[in-house]
């Protein structure tokens, strides 16, 4: 009797696509950057991850310049990171802030 279906092992599974895509929240926390400092009612601005979104991201963290104690020494730092680099990142510039990745779909 021929065999009518191929082997499972023969059978190629295509790899399922990713479909999230990757956005920042930008938080203001105490200085050990603990979770239960960063309030989502607070900060609910979402930045996806285009260039006029990190442009906007960026934008937000020069509003809190203050609060988040950004010095002028790591001023260019913290933007080249936001802007062109990883936004995660520039959290190490920001004291008392915080940029978190999340997944959105």
């Amino acid at each position: 009797m021929a065999r009518l279906l191929p082997r499972l092992s023969a059978i190629s599974k295509p790899k399922p696509k990713s479909t999230a895509k990757k956005a920042y929240v930008f938080f203001n926390c105490d200085g050990e950057k603990t979770p239960g400092s960063m309030n989502i009612a607070y900060n609910s601005d979402v930045y996806q991850d285009t260039k006029k979104a990190r442009k906007e991201l960026w934008e937000k963290i020069l509003s809190e310049k203050n609060n988040v104690q950004l010095s002028d020494a790591n001023m260019a730092a913290a933007e080249k990171e936001v802007l062109d680099g990883d936004p995660i990142q520039a959290s190490q510039y920001l004291p008392y802030g915080a940029i978190v990745a999340v997944n959105i779909h």
